[in-house]
């Protein structure tokens, strides 16, 4: 069934145009990705069938797209809340192999998958857990998830679990991918934020509507 997906979008066009300076090591685990994804696809339908022949763009390019606003220094502490697949995270893994990742779902399927890709990839900076969000304890620098709620409910998710020093150039808090009209759920929160626009960073019509929202807790 593997052969079933035709991968014409390759990988390397789109980290030769924006991400040129990783190495060949990280080229390699995003290489593997794709292919790790179809064999566990088939099995789980962690990602939708008609949406992974738009795997690179939608899922890997979108996750890497967070690299755009912030390169996390070595030893950042990075939670990956409703993790689902691995997305945002271990994209992000893969171009920050000095900092440390904990991706978090509530559905154990999704965490088997997970933990079989970070194996399977040599992922040494990777960490995960079938959890739901409410019970996760400890300390964080940045908490990433790609729209799992809406924005006043997810703020409530990252309470007390955002570390107060900052050690990155942007300060800690919640990197937010979101998509469409959601302007009116920053009114309810009384948090400063910013929009990044990913549009201002890579070409794809995709991204028109995709955003990255900081938001500083």
């Amino acid at each position: 069934m593997l052969q079933s997906y035709n991968f014409v979008e390759k990988i390397m066009d789109f980290i030769e145009k924006y991400f040129q300076h990783i190495s060949a090591i990280q080229i390699e685990q995003l290489n593997k990705l794709e292919k790790v994804y179809a064999v566990w696809n088939e099995m789980i339908n962690v990602i939708s069938r008609k949406d992974f022949i738009m795997f690179r763009e939608r899922h890997l390019q979108h996750s890497m797209s967070i690299a755009k606003v912030i390169q996390f220094v070595p030893n950042t502490k990075i939670l990956d809340i409703g993790t689902g697949g691995g997305f945002p995270g271990i994209p992000l893994a893969i171009l920050f192999p000095d900092c440390n990742f904990h991706l978090v779902d509530s559905i154990g399927k999704k965490i088997k998958v997970v933990q079989s890709v970070i194996e399977e990839i040599g992922l040494k900076n990777v960490t995960c857990e079938q959890v739901r969000a409410e019970n996760i304890t400890g300390n964080y620098d940045f908490i990433v998830s790609r729209a799992v709620a809406a924005i006043p409910y997810f703020v409530q998710l990252c309470k007390n679990k955002i570390n107060p020093v900052s050690i990155n150039q942007l300060p800690n808090g919640v990197l937010y991918l979101k998509g469409g009209d959601y302007l009116g759920e920053l009114e309810l929160i009384d948090e400063n934020f910013r929009i990044f626009h990913i549009s201002d960073y890579f070409d794809e019509e995709f991204f028109k509507s995709k955003d990255i929202i900081w938001i500083k807790k």
